[in-house]
């Protein structure tokens, strides 16, 4: 289902939270490739996609940055 809600940015706190991964373990998947990579947001900000963040959240184990999945 398409909704017209703009994709939010959320913030490392936030993500944190919500996947249960520690800070060290999530860039560790940055860097194989098996989570979403962050988006800078401004010079010294970043953040993450929410929709992409779901997307690792509904399937964790086969999740590929790559593939944009």
């Amino acid at each position: 289902m398409q909704t017209d809600a703009p994709d939010r940015i959320l913030r490392i706190k936030t993500v944190l939270q919500r996947t249960g991964l520690s800070r060290a373990t999530m860039y560790r998947k940055m860097q194989q490739g098996s989570f979403p990579r962050q988006i800078k947001i401004s010079t010294r900000c970043a953040g993450w996609r929410e929709s992409a963040i779901n997307a690792w959240l509904h399937n964790p184990m086969f999740y590929s940055a790559e593939e944009g999945v």
